[in-house]
């Protein structure tokens, strides 16, 4: 064990022993927050950002634009599951409100048992609860469940929950999990996230083979009419189990919810204004600022909003793949950050939409700034020796023209950084001086838009001597790369909670790099980022946690893993009129699963 790990173990269970208060009796509770009390009492009638009258009925059509799907199971790496099925099909034993950080509600769970140091939970299944074919949902259901994700299920499922040590089914309708590890105050709630799948369904067929077998769930919707690869509809359960429970009051309204597939989104936008579907959230800022007008849009017929929002953006880059030798060098990877130019692009292209993303944790207080001080310099202090310098010394900032900066400017910095990293411009070409090998690489992409966006980037680094080529892909192959890790630079999505805790592990830990289908594309396999993540997921209250997260954040933005793109604090959303949506958007933003249809 080295010193720096005694430091924060050491750190760590001094804390908890301070923090934490010694195990006293447990009793059942409606709901959990991860730090405090939560919000709406026992028994609380619906959630107060829904319409609790809204009436049902109804269609709902929306696009999703890719090289459709091949598969009903949304639960395991293979293949392209259909869009929808795992929200609409399948309950969970918790669910989560949309106006509070974290806090959890029982769904089929009716209550939940857990000491004050959470090192076990208890959950009591609702007597009601039942599958679609009418079977009820018992804790057997819930420990194969459990069993059948974490070993044949995704990879994220055996790292969100490898602290779960046992599982004991203690009666038909009560099931308990213990933890083993160090104290992990999310486990209660996370494993609330579980979906919970029919034991009888699954006992005679293979778990990754099912293809586009009728699945059998117990949430909202079953499973309607679909077109392989091209369509897909959910229907309304009429009889839905938890119909009226607080949960669920005055949500999933629709009748049925289609989903068409297309392999364009310039033709999904026009198939939207001529009224072939109902909904769409717009991601470009070009079409947002040019393309929602005319007669629909001047007669009310269609309404086009930014719905703001306080949700964490996350962190949305370009991400380089460390397994290259390409990217190994941090230094390398910090140089090549100042070919992208934000403000041009967010200028000419996005139509000055956006803000630079700074933080891994962006729009959120969890995001780190200036220079650590206090108690996130404490937690920093045993890593010193194994930290970059800027850690301590200089405030992150990517790579910027604003002001007086020029592109020439920036990229004259970053030959000065590659030079430092053994590297020379011979012949017009950027060379290894150590190997001989130029510098070049491979962008890959699925989605057409982000061309021109990375266009200008690989035309910056050429007057480098730097070779980019740009690699577009369909939806199916860019997935399969996905997965395999196989690529050297792509387009990055790591979203945030206000809560972040066991996800981080498939984000950045050394467990997860070297794992296919983990969030960990950046393959980041540091100690000292290890560390700090399990720090982090043991956080007490919420303002520890708050203090650990900045202090990852710091180290994962020294590291130089991503060149930050943008983010947007509203969800651009364009409907037709006969949609309605409740008055109180939450602090997550809109959801259209709280809407319904008025003609």
């Amino acid at each position: 064990m080295t010193k720096t790990r005694n430091a924060l173990t050491s750190l760590s269970f001094l804390f908890a022993i301070i923090a934490t208060p010694a195990a006293a009796s447990v009793g059942a509770q409606h709901g959990l927050a991860m730090h405090g009390d939560v919000k709406y009492p026992e028994d609380f009638s619906h959630f107060d950002y829904v319409n609790p009258d809204a009436p049902k009925g109804g269609e709902l059509r929306m696009a999703i634009v890719a090289n459709g799907y091949d598969s009903f199971n949304p639960f395991v790496a293979r293949g392209i599951a259909a869009a929808g099925i795992d929200t609409y099909l399948y309950d969970t034993l918790l669910v989560s409100s949309d106006d509070e950080p974290f806090s959890v509600y029982g769904l089929i769970a009716e209550s939940i048992e857990t000491p004050d140091d959470r090192s076990y939970v208890v959950y009591n299944l609702r007597e009601e609860a039942r599958f679609q074919d009418g079977e009820p949902i018992t804790a057997d259901d819930v420990k194969f469940s459990f069993e059948l994700l974490t070993e044949e299920g995704h990879p994220r499922y055996q790292s969100y929950y490898q602290d779960v040590s046992k599982v004991t089914v203690e009666g038909p309708r009560s099931v308990r999990f213990d933890f083993s590890g160090a104290v992990n105050r999310e486990l209660p709630l996370i494993l609330g996230q579980l979906p919970i799948l029919p034991r009888h369904y699954w006992k005679d067929r293979t778990f990754g083979d099912n293809g586009l077998d009728k699945p059998v769930g117990s949430g909202p919707y079953q499973l309607g009419k679909f077109e392989a690869g091209r369509s897909v509809s959910y229907e309304r359960v009429d009889d839905y189990w938890a119909r009226d429970l607080g949960t669920r009051k005055g949500r999933f309204n629709f009748d049925t919810i289609t989903y068409e597939y297309y392999t364009d989104d310039t033709v999904a936008l026009e198939s939207f204004r001529a009224g072939n579907y109902d909904y769409r959230v717009e991601s470009q800022a070009k079409n947002w600022a040019t393309a929602y007008t005319g007669d629909a849009f001047d007669t009310g017929k269609i309404k086009k909003e930014a719905i703001g929002h306080k949700r964490p953006a996350g962190m949305q880059a370009f991400v380089y793949n460390t397994r290259r030798d390409v990217f190994k060098d941090p230094a390398v990877r910090r140089a090549l950050a100042y070919g992208f130019d934000f403000q041009w692009a967010n200028k000419n292209l996005f139509f000055d939409q956006y803000t630079r993303t700074q933080s891994y944790f962006e729009n959120s207080e969890l995001a780190s700034s200036g220079l650590p001080e206090g108690r996130e310099l404490e937690i920093l202090e045993p890593f010193r020796d194994q930290l970059p310098e800027s850690v301590f010394t200089t405030e992150y900032e990517p790579p910027s023209t604003a002001g007086d900066r020029t592109m020439r400017d920036n990229l004259r910095d970053a030959l000065t950084q590659l030079r430092a990293a053994g590297y020379a411009i011979e012949d017009g070409t950027m060379i290894n001086k150590a190997t001989g090998k130029p510098l070049a690489f491979e962008v890959m992409l699925f989605q057409k838009t982000f061309e021109r966006v990375v266009l200008p980037f690989k035309n910056n680094l050429r007057k480098l001597g730097i070779d980019v080529s740009v690699r577009l892909v369909d939806s199916n192959q860019y997935a399969e790369r996905w997965r395999t890790r196989d690529f050297d630079m792509t387009v990055g999505v790591f979203p945030q909670s206000d809560s972040p805790g066991n996800e981080q592990r498939g984000y950045w830990h050394s467990s997860s790099s070297d794992q296919d289908a983990t969030r960990n594309l950046a393959g980041v396999r540091d100690p000292v980022v290890d560390e700090l993540v399990e720090f982090l997921i043991g956080a007490p209250d919420r303002e520890e946690l708050v203090k650990r997260t900045r202090a990852l954040d710091r180290v994962l933005l020294n590291g130089h893993y991503v060149i930050p793109n943008w983010f947007l604090a509203s969800d651009r959303i364009a409907y037709w009129s006969f949609l309605k949506r409740p008055e109180t958007v939450p602090k997550n933003g809109a959801d259209v699963n709280n809407w319904w249809v008025e003609r």
